[in-house]
């Protein structure tokens, strides 16, 4: 592997877009070079993402089947218990995933006994030798704290799109939120994954513009998931037109140019790709992704069929804790950092995305 180069800051937008438009085997020739330099092109970090808390999410996210507003047929539970989430990490480590991610459908973490809930088992799982991840929604700098404490690896905060077009998705929080939750996580030793969405009605400006937000923030994220808008039925976004294979394939190259170090998750919509058009999204430089038969609630490929694929691309699972050592538990009873009871002021900037109403209103 070659020296590491140095990792620019300070990109524009219309550095971005003008990688982007290059000629395809030009644009595929510098991702993949940059891959190796940083990378070993044939591994590949596998997770697994659990919905410990499903559906009734009070937010309006215009891609997400999970909002209670919509009429979509995602039945909603309540959060997992600890020897659930264990038996199923136990699972996901047996089909050779090296990290969990939990996923609560909450618009923030609020402190209490669902919150001590998911600190026991982000312990549970760091005690099985597995990298844990959560997405829980907005954090203060105690909760982050508290999860670092108890042997968070990564958490997930996604950004969606740029700072512009997110007021078009979501009217009831704002983009600041979003920048705000990943400086407290910054304030730990806890890993950055914020990535976002395409084929969500956005320009090619609009994806450069997520790719500038999160190229200049210092670090990196460690972990960066493009993920295709998956149109579900009862939400604003059910009649989008499916990304089409090559805009996969640029947006993955270009976040590995401008994000040479992080890793680019390849997340959301890969039911609709083909083994030859996920084989093109690896050599573009991704080298993650997600396994399992469901991400949260929508499908997701067959274990046995991503196993298949890595057979046959010589691809090998990254084992756990490579880029960064295992993080230490702290026992609940030791625990240097308490429930605060906070109840943060995050924003409702309260405009009207018209699409949204249109959505929660039918089927009334």
């Amino acid at each position: 592997m070659a020296p590491m180069s140095i990792t620019k800051h300070n990109w524009t937008k219309e550095e971005i877009i003008a990688i982007y438009n290059k000629p395809l085997m030009d644009l595929l020739y510098e991702a993949a070079t940059i891959h190796r330099e940083q990378h070993d092109p044939n591994v590949v970090q596998v997770s697994t993402l659990l919905s410990i808390k499903t559906g009734g999410c009070p937010e309006d996210c215009g891609y997400c089947p999970q909002a209670a507003r919509y009429h979509t047929n995602v039945e909603g539970n309540d959060l997992m218990t600890v020897s659930q989430v264990k038996a199923q990490a136990l699972r996901a480590k047996s089909n050779g995933s090296s990290r969990v991610c939990m996923g609560a459908a909450w618009r923030n973490v609020k402190d209490g006994e669902e919150f001590d809930q998911v600190l026991e088992m982000v312990r549970t799982i760091n005690k099985l030798d597995m990298e844990v991840c959560c997405t829980l929604g907005m954090l203060t700098e105690n909760q982050a704290k508290r999860l670092a404490e108890a042997g968070l690896y990564a958490y997930n905060h996604n950004l969606d799109t740029s700072e512009d077009y997110y007021k078009e998705v979501i009217s009831t929080r704002g983009f600041e939120d979003r920048l705000n939750t990943i400086e407290n996580v910054r304030k730990t030793n806890v890993t950055v994954c914020s990535g976002g969405i395409i084929g969500m009605g956005e320009s090619i400006e609009d994806r450069a513009g997520m790719l500038v937000a999160l190229s200049t923030l210092n670090p990196q994220p460690e972990s960066v998931p493009i993920n295709a808008l998956v149109a579900v039925e009862g939400t604003p976004m059910a009649d989008e037109k499916p990304v089409e294979i090559w805009e996969m394939i640029r947006m993955v190259a270009t976040t590995r140019i401008v994000m040479p170090e992080t890793q680019v998750r390849l997340s959301a919509g890969r039911t609709e790709m083909s083994r030859e058009g996920q084989a093109m999204c690896f050599f573009a430089g991704a080298n993650s992704i997600f396994a399992g038969d469901k991400l949260l609630t929508t499908p997701n490929p067959d274990v046995n069929e991503d196993m298949k694929m890595f057979e046959t691309l010589g691809l090998v699972a990254q084992k756990p804790f490579i880029k960064i050592m295992q993080p230490k538990t702290v026992e609940a009873v030791d625990s240097e950092y308490q429930s605060l009871g906070e109840k943060p002021k995050w924003t409702r900037p309260g405009h009207t995305i018209e699409r949204n109403l249109e959505a929660s209103t039918k089927g009334k």
